[in-house]
């Protein structure tokens, strides 16, 4: 038998920076037999020690945890033949004697595996990728030009695109390497890391369920950024259009107390089924939104005398955030590859992953480019609020882009609800409802109260982008290849399989410590004012 395995919050084929795998629910029974078949238990003894990755839920003695979140991951056709199961520190984890690499070389293709009820082609997958990756973050890409420079700009989104790709290449490589040890057909995110550190040296061992942690922490923290992103920029588009026609105007704060109540009412679907329509709905606006845009933004196209090249430096590190806030879509790469018809299309050279992102650093450094060319010092967060005042087709712009930001609000909450959700649902079993209804209303709230908090998109975008997104997508995919690789097939020839991970890891801390900083320098002088 063959089984999707993946990690909490799974969500199949959203349209977001968002996901963290895909998955079909087992039961106990499968996790045993999966575990020991009868037509493998005289293997020999393998020289080295992985995990069989099960989860026991402590509120329930003796019990499996079989939750989407916490499955078992991995099937190991090995014999323990008296050696005793260990458990790692930090992870309820057990142990047990592995296969060597030919066994991870010869015998077992996870894809030949992979059970997909409806498996996407590659030019559905090349879709999805465009989809997800384009999405708010090309709005502000302009503002990020303006702290970088119209060159600096350029140069810097190519290297931290091709960076980032890099990074996915290493991970979805990774997650195969790990698939054929532990002969899973998939892996999702925070399993890939989980796994990566518990079957890599005795060392890193130790580390294996903190990284998970840590993924969906830094997951949930990504998604409820961005949506505290979405309610300001919903607001502001509205307000610029209400004040065009009124001449008291309102401050921005009451918009989103105004917004709150119709926001925490479409986060009361718990059904994705019941959103899929206003993602179209949003999906379609967006690309009308996108090309008035385009259309205001190329006319009367002043010199490129008029902006900087390079921007002082000072500012390079909120280009950083907001860049990578707008070009990293780790989120949906591995539900996308764990999807495919065929997932050895995905990486490689040519391949879906590579095309994909060209295509997108491509239309951000266009927009980007052009955006700050035409506004210059003016550039605002969002260039849909650079768009004239005055005019109906630019009003119109602001109104169906906020529309489309506001459906697109419960897609993006609906994973970091479920990662949390799962991880506290087991609390409250006398009315699981009523208390996951709560939930939901407690964290809309709080994401309206961080908005209202700094209702500026720049420093938010800049500070979620850096703080989040440097993590997930530049240190972890080095830090998960280079356990991965380790043993076999080792660091290289002068370590340059460490060196080059290392290189990136420190990118990634630069990015994340400068960029946090230089925003809460700019959130502190918003609380100033």
């Amino acid at each position: 038998m063959s089984h999707h395995f993946a990690g909490a919050g799974d969500v199949a084929g959203l349209p977001l920076k968002s996901t963290v795998g895909v998955g079909i629910p087992v039961s106990a029974e499968d996790i045993i037999l999966q575990t020991f078949d009868n037509d493998d238990r005289k293997l020999p003894v393998c020289g080295s020690m992985r995990p069989i990755i099960t989860e026991l839920d402590n509120n329930k003695k003796g019990s499996i945890r079989t939750d989407v979140a916490d499955l078992v991951l991995v099937k190991y056709k090995c014999s323990s033949n008296g050696v005793p199961v260990t458990q790692t520190n930090g992870s309820t984890l057990p142990l047990v004697p592995s296969t060597s690499k030919d066994a991870e070389l010869g015998g077992y293709d996870p894809f030949d595996h992979r059970v997909v009820q409806h498996p996407t082609t590659d030019m559905e997958t090349f879709i999805h990728l465009l989809k997800g990756s384009l999405g708010s973050g090309i709005l502000a890409m302009p503002l990020a030009f303006m702290n970088a420079g119209l060159i600096f700009g350029l140069v810097a989104t190519a290297i931290i695109g091709f960076v980032c790709t890099y990074c996915v290449h290493i991970l979805v490589r990774s997650s195969h390497k790990l698939c054929r040890r532990m002969q899973v057909p998939a892996l999702g995110f925070a399993d890939v890391a989980e796994v990566a550190f518990l079957a890599g040296p005795p060392a890193f061992q130790k580390f294996s369920g903190l990284f998970r942690g840590l993924v969906n922490t830094f997951l949930t923290i990504d998604l409820l950024g961005c949506c505290c992103v979405y309610i300001v920029f919903v607001s502001q588009n509205l307000k610029q259009v209400v004040d065009s026609y009124f001449e008291a105007e309102m401050n921005i704060r009451w918009y989103m107390l105004i917004l709150m109540p119709f926001i925490i009412a479409m986060n009361l679907i718990r059904n994705l089924k019941y959103l899929a329509p206003f993602s179209m709905i949003a999906n379609f606006l967006v690309g009308i939104c996108m090309s008035i845009t385009f259309w205001y933004m190329f006319q009367d196209m002043p010199s490129t005398k008029t902006v900087d090249y390079i921007a002082d430096w000072h500012k390079w590190p909120l280009f950083f955030g907001t860049a990578i806030f707008a070009l990293e879509g780790i989120g949906v790469v591995m539900p996308l590859e764990n999807n495919m018809k065929t997932p050895q299309h995905f990486i490689g050279c040519p391949s879906v992953l590579n095309f994909g992102m060209a295509i997108v650093v491509v239309l951000y450094s266009t927009v980007g480019l052009f955006g700050y060319l035409k506004y210059g010092k003016e550039t605002k967060g969002s260039i849909t609020l650079n768009l004239p005042t005055d005019e109906l087709l630019a009003q119109s712009v602001k109104v169906m882009i906020a529309v489309a930001i506001f459906f697109t609000y419960s897609l993006q909450f609906y994973v970091p609800f479920e990662i949390i959700w799962k991880g506290t649902k087991h609390r409250f079993t006398s009315h699981p409802d009523f208390f996951e209804y709560l939930l939901r209303v407690i964290l809309v709230v709080c994401t309206v109260g961080i908005a209202i908090a700094v209702p500026e998109l720049g420093p938010v975008i800049s500070l979620v982008g850096a703080l989040c997104l440097s993590f997930l997508g530049l240190i972890l995919p080095s830090c998960i290849d280079l356990v991965t690789t380790w043993e076999e097939p080792g660091l290289g020839k002068g370590y340059w399989r460490l060196w080059k991970n290392m290189i990136i890891i420190a990118f990634g801390i630069l990015g994340l410590v400068t960029g946090v900083y230089s925003s809460m320098i700019d959130i502190f002088e918003l609380f100033k004012h």
